[in-house]
C-alpha cells in the first residue's frame, strides 16, 4: 500500500522549509548516510497519529523578478498538483494576502485536489486572528493559524490534512506495480511503446491516476502488470537545479507506488550521479530494483564490455549490490522479454517468506563460524531471529546488547540469508531488539 503525498506550496521566506523541518523532525530523509540518497532535503517520511505519509518541500525559488516567482510559483503548484494527494499551500500573516498568493490559489481550485490553507508567523493566536481573516479571500477554506517555528497550530493543521487522505484499504489491487525512474532522455518511454508494441494488447491508460505519472495496463503471457512511466514530465524552466529538483520529486512519487523500479541508465553516458540519486531513494524505500542499461546497441563491443560496464555500475551503486542488471535496447527490443522474467523473479523475492526455525538454523551456523563481536569484555550475544513483514522481507534479531551489534556484523548475517535464499533484486531489512541476558 502506498503511502499518502502531502506537498507544501509557497511563496519564497513565508515558512514552507521550517515547517517541512517541523513536521519531518529527525526523520528527514539525509540523515541516512547511503551514498547518492538526496541530500537537499526535499522529501520526507512524517508520521502523525499512526499515519506515515510522504512529504514534499516543493521550495527553492528565490529569483529577484517578481514575474519570476510568480511563474515559478505556477510552477510549484502544478508539481503539486500533479504529484500531491493533498496540498498545504502556506502563506504569511505579516506580508498579508499579496498578487501571488490569491494567482496560485486559482490553480489550486480548478486542480479539484484538497488543499490545506495554512496562514504561518502566526505567533499570538488572540491578537492577530483579524489579520488571519483575510485570507478567506482566497475562496479555498477556512485558513488555519500556525507557528512553524514555535510549532504552534501544527496539530489543527494535521488533523485538516489527515481528513482528506484517501482511504486505500478498499483498492486491494494486487497487479504487479513497476515504475520505470531514471534521468530525462534515457528511453523511459521508448521502453514502454516497445513493451506494448511487442505485446499487442489493448492499453488504457488508467483513468483517475492522482499522479502525472502515466499508468499503462500491459497484459503478458496472461499475466497483468501496471507500469508506472515518470517519462515526458520535464517542464521547461531555465534553472537546471529546479529541472532536477522536480524530476527528483516525480521520481519520489513513482517509486513510492511500486513494487518494483527499473532504473534505465544510458549506456553510452555510464552510471551518473544523477542515477546514483535515482537509485538511492528506491533503496531508502526498500523497493525491488533493476538496473537496466538501455541503449546497449549503440555501444561497440568486445568480449569485455558487459563485465567493464557491469564492475562500474557495482561500484558506483555498492550500497545496492543486490539489485538485478539487465542490458536492453528500447530501439531493437533486445532483452525486453527478459524484463518481465526479472520482474516476476524480484517480486518474489520481495514477498519470500522464510521459516523462523530455518532463520534461527542459519543464524546458528553463521554465529559458529564467525564469532559475534565484543566490547569490554561482553560479547554480543544473538538469541533469536524471525521474519515480520514483507516488501521489503524485514527480519527482527533479539540482542543482549544492541551497542554491541555492530553494522558490519548485521551484514554477515545478511549475507548468510542471501546465500541461503537469494532475495535477488530485493533489499533486506533488519531491525535489531534488545532482550534482557538469559544465561
Amino acid at each position: 500500500m502506498s503511502k499518502q503525498v502531502v506537498a507544501i506550496v509557497g511563496r519564497p521566506n513565508v515558512g514552507k522549509s521550517t515547517l517541512f523541518n517541523a513536521l519531518a523532525g529527525e526523520n528527514i530523509s539525509i540523515v541516512k548516510d547511503t551514498p547518492g540518497v538526496t541530500r537537499d532535503r526535499i522529501y520526507a517520511d512524517v508520521t502523525w497519529l499512526n499515519t506515515v505519509f510522504t512529504l514534499i518541500d516543493t521550495g527553492g525559488i528565490e529569483p529577484d523578478s517578481s514575474d519570476i516567482i510568480l511563474s515559478q510559483m505556477r510552477e510549484q503548484a502544478q508539481i503539486a498538483i500533479d504529484t500531491a494527494d493533498v496540498i498545504i499551500f502556506i502563506t504569511d500573516v505579516r506580508q498579508g494576502l499579496v498578487d501571488a498568493d490569491a494567482k496560485v490559489a486559482d490553480m489550486l481550485r480548478r486542480s479539484k485536489k484538497p488543499v490545506v490553507l495554512v496562514v504561518n508567523k502566526v505567533d499570538n493566536f488572540d491578537k492577530m486572528m483579524p489579520d488571519v481573516y483575510e485570507f478567506y479571500n482566497l475562496g479555498i477554506g477556512d485558513p488555519f493559524p500556525i507557528s512553524a517555528s514555535s510549532r504552534l497550530g501544527i496539530g489543527d493543521m494535521l488533523e485538516e490534512v489527515a481528513k482528506h487522505f484517501k482511504d486505500t484499504t478498499e483498492e486491494e489491487d494486487d497487479r504487479p506495480r513497476v515504475a520505470i525512474v531514471g534521468k530525462p532522455n534515457v528511453g523511459k518511454s521508448s521502453i514502454i511503446n516497445k513493451l506494448l508494441g511487442e505485446n499487442r494488447v489493448i492499453v488504457s491508460n488508467i483513468a483517475g491516476t492522482t499522479r502525472d505519472a502515466i499508468d499503462t495496463e500491459i497484459v503478458r503471457n496472461g499475466k497483468e502488470y501496471i507500469f508506472i512511466d515518470t517519462a515526458g514530465l520535464r517542464r521547461k524552466s531555465r534553472i537546471k537545479e529546479e529541472l532536477e529538483r522536480y524530476s527528483i520529486i516525480r521520481t519520489v512519487t513513482a517509486v513510492e507506488r511500486a513494487d518494483v523500479v527499473v532504473i534505465v541508465i544510458d549506456a553510452s553516458e555510464g552510471v551518473t550521479e544523477q542515477d546514483a540519486k535515482i537509485a538511492g531513494i528506491a533503496h531508502e524505500r526498500g523497493k525491488g530494483v533493476i538496473i537496466a542499461v538501455n541503449k546497449w546497441d549503440a555501444i561497440e563491443k568486445t568480449d569485455k564490455t558487459i563485465y567493464e560496464h557491469t564492475n562500474k555500475i557495482r561500484e558506483v551503486l555498492s550500497y545496492m549490490p543486490y539489485a538485478e542488471m539487465i542490458f536492453i535496447s528500447a530501439l531493437t527490443g533486445q532483452r525486453l522479454n527478459k524484463l518481465f522474467e526479472m520482474i516476476d523473479m524480484v517480486i518474489e523475492n520481495q514477498t519470500l517468506r522464510i521459516q523462523t526455525g530455518v532463520l534461527n538454523e542459519i543464524m546458528a551456523e553463521a554465529v559458529m563460524l564467525q564469532q559475534p563481536p565484543s566490547d569490554k569484555g561482553k560479547r554480543l550475544k544473538l538469541y533469536y531471529m524471525t521474519q515480520v513483514a514483507v516488501k521489503p522481507p524485514t527480519f527482527v534479531i533479539f540482542v543482549n546488547d544492541k551497542e554491541l551489534m555492530h553494522f558490519s556484523y548485521t551484514r554477515y548475517i545478511e549475507n548468510k540469508v542471501r546465500e541461503a535464499f537469494g532475495f535477488k533484486g530485493t533489499p533486506l531489512k533488519f531491525i535489531i531488539r534488545e532482550r534482557k541476558d538469559k544465561d
